[in-house]
């Protein structure tokens, strides 16, 4: 009998302890999967990965409840060690305008100021339209669209002959309007294709912030309800594929990247694409390595990478990153990048302190290209979409 007793006993220990190990692993079942997607997506859009590791780019397979699940808590990537961070709420285009504007007055207004004054003298000789020159010289503006406004503002001022402050500051806005050209497409917002997204490739020299100008530039196009992917292809500066993925992170953008440190970065921007392709996005925006504009096999690549994205998709927008502080070398800089890969836009960053407004007017004069975006500050949504008339206003206030 008391063998028998013995027996149940071990076997209610056994069933117990079975049952205990049953709920451990239904508990540990539960987790939130890895890599989770949590920013806005089209209804058809299947889910990708938080951060793509090239050349794969295929989404792990998750259930709705575990979406649900992944979304209320921070999610945590095993493999990368690393506890991704809540996405932001981006600024909107027009707070931004006006806090820009605001700005820009504040640090570029020796240009307008310093014009208004020579214009609004009782004598306007010679000696003051050498002034007028100096002024618009030393602020970047170039020589051909210097003496072009030279030359309006003296025959304005010979017919109407007003000394009035406020005529005189309408003619001098209408004339520089006139030569930052407000006609000019400066649409930062692309459109989606029927059957592929937009690509947008950024390139410029070391130093100028390409890789924070693109988290700024997917903070704005987030702010306006469009799906991006950021492709990594800048694979040679140490942990630039991490400091882009982590811009994508605080807005729910995912990134491809390779894991392996040189990788070839067309292939890189072509795994991307194809992310963007099969996972119905709106853009992809293909970050570059910083090169000097006189390495010729650094350029050469940067070409490789064009045609290698352009056996997938279009590229539809090619943005050069120019540092404004920089002036007459940009231009030089902007020359030669816009022989290999056929510069569509220009970003121009740190547009304050020893800047000169004047770059504006001859980058576009140069290239024949618009200015699309200005940066006036450290700030994540301290980017916005560039307006030649708020700029003309910013300097004249």
């Amino acid at each position: 009998m008391s063998e028998q007793l013995n027996l149940i006993i071990v076997l209610v220990a056994v069933v117990a302890v079975i049952g205990i190990g049953a709920a451990f692993f239904l508990v540990r079942g539960r987790k939130a999967p890895k890599g989770t997607y949590t920013g806005p997506r089209d209804a058809n859009d299947p889910a990708p990965t938080l951060t793509t590791d090239a050349p794969s780019t295929e989404a792990p397979e998750t259930t709705a409840s575990a979406d649900a699940e992944a979304a209320a808590i921070d999610v945590v990537d095993e493999t990368a060690g690393k506890v991704l961070v809540p996405t932001d709420v981006p600024e909107p285009v027009q707070g931004r305008l006006a806090r820009l504007r605001a700005r820009l007055s504040k640090s570029n207004n020796v240009l307008g100021k310093g014009l208004l004054a020579l214009l609004s003298q009782d004598k306007i000789d010679e000696d003051v339209w050498d002034e007028i020159e100096e002024t618009l010289l030393l602020a970047d503006l170039g020589t051909e669209p210097t003496l072009e406004l030279v030359d309006a503002l003296r025959e304005r001022v010979k017919v109407e002959g007003s000394r009035d402050p406020q005529r005189v500051h309408d003619m001098l806005r209408e004339e520089l309007i006139k030569l930052v050209d407000p006609t000019m497409d400066r649409n930062f917002i692309p459109v989606r294709h029927a059957d592929r997204p937009n690509v947008i490739m950024v390139v410029g020299v070391n130093g100028v912030g390409k890789t924070t100008t693109i988290g700024k530039m997917a903070r704005v196009l987030v702010a306006e309800n469009k799906d991006v992917i950021l492709g990594a292809a800048d694979t040679f500066r140490a942990a630039a594929a991490e400091q882009l993925a982590t811009w994508g992170d605080r807005v729910g953008v995912p990134t491809v990247k390779s894991d392996i440190d040189g990788a070839d970065p067309a292939s890189v921007a072509f795994e991307a694409v194809t992310a963007g392709i099969e996972q119905e996005v709106d853009i992809v925006m293909i970050d570059t390595a910083g090169r000097l504009q006189n390495k010729v096999g650094l350029m050469d690549e940067l070409g490789k990478i064009k045609r290698v994205i352009e056996k997938k998709a279009t590229v539809d927008e090619v943005l050069l990153v120019l540092d404004a502080t920089t002036g007459q070398n940009g231009l030089n800089q902007a020359k030669v990048f816009s022989e290999v890969v056929n510069v569509t836009g220009i970003v121009l960053t740190k547009l304050d302190g020893t800047a000169k407004g004047g770059i504006v007017v001859a980058i576009q004069r140069q290239l024949g290209v618009p200015v699309k975006l200005v940066g006036l500050g450290e700030g994540p949504d301290d980017l916005a979409p560039f307006d030649a008339e708020a700029f003309v206003d910013a300097l004249l206030d």
